[in-house]
């Protein structure tokens, strides 16, 4: 007798469930672009979708609580040349968020708290040094304003945009670099190129620490390093069939795990949650959400279930496990864009019955504080990112849980660019310092007042244009009810000398026929006084 033992999991019952469209996000034009991005980035305060515009690249940015049909002309962060390829929001601020587009520009936007009230072209700084169109955007995680890109000039750039300035220049690729990812403490780096080659760097020297065949297939193939050290791939085989392997980075060449999942052509993203260790693979074009689990028992990668869907998926985006609502057991929230305009919210959650706070599904996550500087990165220092309870440092905002920690932005000792563009245009915001992060090196009371001074400087410039453009409405309104006014008067006038000049031919023509009806009376008044004069002879 045989019997078959269930592998014992919490997160064996994961189910998703799509909310109401009254609380998603309807009448949003997202990009036509063939590029393989995901189109969508999201943290606890915003939702960005990547959209079609005329006349240059735009993305929209909404807040999480602005649900139902978006209006047409809704403002938009629109300052690219060209379509916006990829965007990321920066792990350290939520405000912070960076785009890539084919104008070979990378810039770095500051999003007013709230959300926007008009488009915004200015952006923080400009990241300008690709040849070609920049299709990938990726944050350090531990390491406070370093930014990696890469652009179809198979350049790979590590930037530190506190000052604008060039840390890394790898270019060793030979062909379009499709995905990047940083290992856990950022101190490793792992590429896919279109040469089928997937490859491990030293992100501080750009030196190439190994390099092995990825997937056979020709199209492209996405790469990510997991918490533990592991790489997780998808691909293709020759057969054009979509697979995934599990890899160790000392073994690139032999995969732990090698498995065909379907033959169907979409890019897979694979989408990993760092605290389940569950991977959740999604792929363009798809009407379905797999969701795996990784474990150090075989076979490693363990398929869990599926989320299916009527319609197929144009992007994508994962919420960070901040913006989760620990209340109802949720441990993933998904922004899935439809072809008919509509962003769907998803949520993955486990049953239970309790409402507590489940500790085995909530373990410390990151927080969106950087754990080091960019200065001490590139010098060489490794640091895990920071991370914290859910239980103890959480409030709710519109149902989900973000932390509570300051977010208040401030000026750097370190004169850098995004410093004097935020003085100088007076509404790109401050530097791109996390919240709590002590490398904001405030501790000294006259840069903190030299901060506010700058702050209340530009809020002053600010209201002083609103005033004056309101004032100039003012007067041209005024202006306009004037010359309508004198309209109005001069269609009475018109009405009213109309009127006169017709009361007074009708008195002239009286007049006329009154003189006229005198005459014959006149005459005959003549007559009969000569008639009495002759009588008056005839009788003398």
């Amino acid at each position: 007798m045989s019997f078959r033992v269930v592998r014992s999991s919490k997160f064996r019952h994961v189910y998703g469930q799509s909310l109401k469209r009254e609380q998603c996000y309807d009448n949003i034009r997202v990009s036509k672009s063939s590029w393989d991005s995901t189109f969508c980035a999201v943290n606890p305060k915003f939702l960005a979708i990547i959209v079609e515009s005329a006349g240059g690249g735009a993305f929209i940015v909404l807040p999480h609580n602005k649900v139902g049909r978006i209006a047409a002309d809704h403002p938009l962060v629109g300052g690219h040349k060209g379509p916006v390829l990829d965007i990321a929001w920066c792990p350290h601020n939520d405000n912070v968020i960076a785009s890539g587009s084919e104008d070979c520009v990378v810039k770095v936007w500051q999003i007013p708290d709230g959300g926007l009230s008009r488009t915004l072209t200015e952006p923080v700084v400009d990241l300008v040094f690709h040849q070609r169109r920049v299709g990938l955007v990726l944050w350090h995680p531990s390491a406070l304003n370093v930014l990696l890109t890469a652009g179809s000039d198979n350049q790979v750039v590590i930037w530190n945009v506190g000052t604008g300035e060039i840390l890394v220049h790898i270019d060793s690729h030979p062909d379009i670099v499709y995905s990047a990812c940083f290992n856990w403490d950022g101190s490793k780096l792992v590429t896919t190129c279109k040469d089928k080659k997937i490859r491990i760097y030293d992100p501080r020297s750009g030196e190439l620490e190994s390099e092995a065949m990825c997937h056979e297939g020709s199209k492209a193939t996405r790469a990510i390093f997991l918490r533990h050290g592991l790489i997780f791939t998808t691909g293709f085989n020759r057969s054009s069939e979509r697979q995934y392997s599990l890899r160790a980075p000392d073994a690139l060449n032999e995969p732990i795990v090698m498995v065909e999942l379907d033959t169907s052509n979409g890019v897979m993203f694979p989408l990993y949650d760092a605290d389940t260790n569950l991977i959740y693979l999604c792929g363009k074009g798809d009407s379905v959400i797999r969701y795996f689990e990784v474990t150090p028992e075989p076979p490693f990668v363990h398929y869990i279930n599926t989320f299916q869907t009527p319609d197929p998926q144009r992007g994508i985006g994962l919420m960070p496990k901040r913006g989760c609502d620990v209340t109802t057991c949720e441990i993933a929230k998904f922004y899935r864009l439809n072809n008919n305009g509509l962003c769907q919210v998803i949520s993955m959650t486990v049953p239970r019955k309790s409402d507590l706070f489940q500790e085995d599904l909530y373990p410390d996550t990151l927080a969106e504080d950087a754990a080091i500087t960019a200065e001490e990165w590139i010098a060489g220092k490794d640091a895990d990112p920071l991370t914290f309870s859910l239980k103890d440092r959480v409030s709710i905002v519109q149902g989900g849980y973000v932390s509570s920690g300051n977010t208040t932005l401030s000026v750097s000792k370190k004169a850098n660019i995004l410093n004097k563009a935020s003085a100088s245009r007076g509404g790109g915001g401050g530097p791109l310092s996390g919240g709590n992060h002590s490398s904001a090196n405030n501790n000294d009371s006259n840069d903190a007042n030299q901060s506010a001074a700058i702050f209340s400087e530009k809020d002053h410039r600010n209201i002083l244009d609103e005033i004056r453009k309101l004032k100039a409405i003012i007067v041209k309104q005024e202006n306009r009810i004037r010359a309508l006014e004198a309209k109005v008067n001069a269609a009475a006038g018109d009405e009213t000398d109309a009127r006169n000049s017709n009361k007074n031919g009708s008195g002239a023509a009286a007049a006329a026929e009154s003189s006229s009806s005198s005459q014959p009376a006149a005459s005959e008044s003549a007559n009969d006084h000569s008639t009495a004069k002759d009588n008056a002879h005839e009788d003398d």
